[in-house]
């Protein structure tokens, strides 16, 4: 599982790069996907945004077993 996920975001990336951020992977616990947001990405007023509106969404339409995405300091 962790394999697909680090693929998933792995498609996220460049646009993330983009904007000097990043993301990182940190566990899969039922259902839930753990991040660390990066760099620019960081306390900008839109994480949450991207956080939902793209991680998340993306995750879900790839990976059946995902229910959300949670970021963690």
């Amino acid at each position: 599982m962790d394999q697909k996920i680090e693929a998933v975001l792995n498609e996220i990336r460049p646009m993330l790069a983009w904007h000097r951020g990043d993301i990182e992977f940190v566990k899969f616990e039922d259902g839930v996907v753990y991040v660390r947001l990066l760099g620019t990405c960081q306390g900008c007023p839109l994480s949450q945004l991207t956080l939902k509106g793209g991680v998340e969404e993306l995750l879900k339409s790839k990976i059946k077993e995902v229910r959300k995405v949670e970021a963690v300091l």
